[in-house]
């Protein structure tokens, strides 16, 4: 399993395993603390999270938003478990 996170210092969007306590930003450089890291989603497979890692930064950017709300947040989640609950 690996959470979707956001690097606090430059706002990119990353992905770890799990039990992973810390992980160095490929953007900035920054050593990222994850608990403290504000979690988007948590999913199966590297590849699927940079799949929505990609889709967010679109989403972000063509909205020119900087960020999620807390419901676009429980929206995406919501998504991600339909999906899956789809591919059984």
């Amino acid at each position: 399993m690996y959470l979707i996170i956001r690097c606090p210092g430059c706002r990119t969007f990353s992905y770890v395993d799990r039990y992973q306590q810390w992980k160095l930003c490929p953007r900035c450089g920054e050593a990222i603390n994850v608990r403290q890291a504000p979690a988007y989603l948590e999913v199966e497979d590297y590849s699927v999270a940079e799949q929505i890692i990609r889709q967010l930064e679109r989403f972000l950017d063509s909205t020119k938003k900087k960020d999620l709300s807390a419901d676009e947040i429980a929206a995406l989640r919501q998504q991600y478990a339909d999906w899956i609950r789809s591919r059984i």
